[in-house]
Order: structure tokens, then C-alpha cells, then sequence
């Protein structure tokens, strides 16, 4: 009988804790924490992240957790052949970008495609304008180099 209750007071605790939280953070909505965000793509703040790759936070975090972010190729870019954690979304602007796995190649245009996390693929950037693209993930954003 003690075990029952002690997993019913705690079961109600829990519930409790959440109430609180959410009616603590619907305040914070109603106090004007939530608002438009505007952000041109061709006058945001890129940082180059590795040769050839820029990115500019949209929201959150890419090396944190969930995020978006509009990214650029050079022309002529090379990831080579790698898989991602997370999912990826990706909706380009302008040029083109490049895709290949085993089921074929694609050039994406202004457009967008999905990449499942765990995907092994290849992508790139046009050879001439290279790409520009809004990318937006889950989770944190990583390349990890596929044999």
C-alpha cells in the first residue's frame, strides 16, 4: 500500500510542477517575450563556420540544439559524402543546391528537400553562384564524415 502512495504523491507533484510551468510561461507570452522576428538574408550576420560555408543565426543555437539558419555554399562547394544527427530542412533562395545519395543526384533550385538525420548523402553548392538557403533543424547542426 505505501509504495501505491508514494507513486501517487509523486505522480501528483509532477503534475503540479508542469501546471505551474506552463501557466508561468503563458504569462511570459502575454508580456510581450514573444514577437516577430525580421531578418533579410542579405543583410544578415554570416560567420564563416568552415571553408567554403557561412551562417547566419535566424533563431537558437546550431551547436546547441534546435535552430534555423540562413547558410551559404561558395560556389563550387564540396561537403563530401557525411550524415547529419538530426534532420535537416533546407529551402533555397537562390543558386543551387546540390544532392546526392544512393538513389541519384538533385539540383535544387529555389525549392526545398528534407534530409533525415542519419542520411548518407553528398552536397555542394552550384559551380557558378553556389547557394543560398534557409536550413533549419531540430537539433544541434553536425557533419559527420561518412566512409
Amino acid at each position: 500500500m505505501k509504495p501505491s502512495l508514494l507513486f501517487v504523491g509523486v505522480a501528483a507533484t509532477l503534475m503540479i510542477a508542469w501546471f505551474i510551468g506552463r501557466v508561468q510561461g503563458q504569462q511570459e507570452q502575454g508580456k510581450g517575450k514573444e514577437k516577430v522576428i525580421f531578418i533579410s538574408a542579405d543583410q544578415a550576420n554570416f560567420h564563416e563556420t568552415v571553408k567554403g560555408v557561412s551562417m547566419a543565426a535566424l533563431w537558437g543555437d546550431a551547436d546547441e540544439g534546435a535552430h534555423a539558419t540562413f547558410t551559404k555554399f561558395v560556389p563550387g562547394f564540396d561537403a563530401g559524402m557525411h550524415t547529419h544527427t538530426n534532420d535537416v530542412w533546407i529551402v533555397v533562395l537562390k543558386g543551387a543546391y546540390l544532392y546526392k545519395d544512393d538513389t541519384g543526384e538533385k539540383r535544387v533550385g529555389a525549392g526545398s528537400l528534407r534530409v533525415p538525420g542519419g542520411k548518407k548523402h553528398w552536397s555542394g553548392g552550384d559551380t557558378k553562384e553556389g547557394a543560398l538557403f534557409y536550413e533549419e533543424s531540430s537539433g544541434k547542426f553536425d557533419s559527420i564524415p561518412a566512409e
